[in-house]
């Protein structure tokens, strides 16, 4: 590709539409904590003093969802009416139904066991047809792209300089966004990074960002992808005082790409948050990026993207595809048999390796789904790399 341009974005757990997803996934944790078994499909809308959840659940337990709601957002910051957006005041409405008995019965048993094929990790079908993508690339320690991976970690200092009282000013909703400059698949520098953080209104944007650029910015990019040419753009309209869900409505997954790899690789167009493992939007997504993490891990790729595709109540993917980009000494094809002989991309195999059942998804529902070695997530080991390369020997 010669010289050319990346850019991925990420945003703080204040924005509106992360506010939804983690409010989705908070209550997928109460409920996944009283009972493993339930099948939760939890979407939230948030806009001015409004919380809204919705969904499909079906479980044995009751858990306080608007007290969930309301914990969330006061813990994210929103706890002052000065912000527009009050945890301890906003309206928490709550639709919820039971699952459709259609969908739960391709789920509570699946084809292949109504098929007389009586294998443990064939007693649950998937939740839904589709696809989902998974990626990892050696330009980071976790196996991430650079962009998203930054974004992320400027995105969380942001946070971390609000909450621990070095930049008090500071409001929850923000934004970050990092262009690298590659040549080919070298990373020669950072052109551009843009911050935009909500801010009290009694002050300057001349201190905003010479706070920003020291306390946000230094801590994080590396000195040696910082020149004098990177430009800098700190909350560019100039004003940011309006935010959250006052300034913009919020809804549950709509920042896939942010929860992923930045559209460094393709996406498959489901979100995770809300949702309980049994719906391979989630715990195939988190699968794929397993396999192509432990691929790059062995050295077998500098790259690879991995799709995996189900039918809904079918245990088995109707398809398993590898793409190492041509990084790699063995065929797509070579590392595609490797890979059906080391993983089982069924849903209860899936869910069980993964300990899916017991994760907590909240610390995930911002700052992205992917790469988060700090979380202890079993999708980011690479556990399954010595076995990968046996399967190619």
């Amino acid at each position: 590709m010669a010289k050319h341009l990346f850019t991925s974005e990420s945003v703080t757990e204040g924005h509106p539409d992360k506010v939804c997803d983690q409010i989705s996934d908070a209550v997928l944790d109460s409920i996944l904590e009283k009972d493993k078994n339930a099948h939760v499909a939890c979407e939230v809308t948030a806009t001015t003093g409004v919380v809204h959840v919705m969904g499909e659940i079906s479980t044995n337990c009751y858990v306080d969802i608007a007290d969930i709601a309301r914990k969330v957002v006061n813990d994210i910051g929103y706890n002052n009416p000065q912000c527009g957006f009050d945890g301890s005041t906003c309206a928490v409405l709550t639709s919820i139904d039971a699952q459709s008995p259609d969908i739960a019965m391709g789920v509570n048993e699946s084809y292949e066991l109504k098929d007389g094929k009586n294998d443990a990790n064939n007693q649950i079908g998937a939740g839904d047809q589709g696809m989902m993508f998974g990626y990892a690339c050696d330009e980071t320690p976790e196996l991430m792209p650079m962009p998203i991976s930054l974004a992320h970690k400027l995105a969380k200092q942001l946070t971390k300089v609000r909450k621990d009282g070095t930049l008090p000013y500071l409001r929850p909703d923000g934004k970050t966004q990092v262009t690298v400059e590659y040549d080919d698949d070298k990373i020669i520098g950072i052109d551009t990074v843009v911050i935009s953080t909500q801010h009290n209104e009694d002050v300057t944007l001349e201190q905003i960002r010479a706070d920003l650029i020291e306390h946000v910015i230094k801590p994080i990019i590396p000195d040696n992808l910082l020149s004098d040419s990177t430009k800098i753009f700190i909350n560019p309209t100039g004003r940011f005082v309006i935010g959250g869900p006052v300034g913009d409505s919020g809804l549950t997954g709509r920042k896939i790409i942010v929860d992923t790899y930045g559209g460094f690789s393709r996406h498959g167009g489901g979100a995770f948050s809300g949702k309980d493992p049994t719906k391979v939007d989630r715990s195939a997504a988190y699968y794929s990026r397993y396999i192509a993490k432990n691929i790059v891990a062995a050295g077998l790729a500098k790259r690879c993207e991995i799709q995996l595709a189900y039918a809904i109540g079918v245990a088995k993917p109707v398809s398993v595809m590898v793409d190492a980009f041509g990084t790699s000494q063995y065929t797509n094809e070579e590392l595609s048999k490797a890979v059906e002989k080391v993983f089982d991309c069924r849903p209860n195999s899936i869910i069980t390796q993964l300990k899916l059942r017991e994760t907590k998804y909240l610390p995930l529902a911002a700052y992205g789904h992917m790469g988060r070695e700090e979380l202890g997530v079993e999708w980011e080991k690479t556990n399954k790399a010595d076995e990968l390369k046996k399967a190619l020997a």
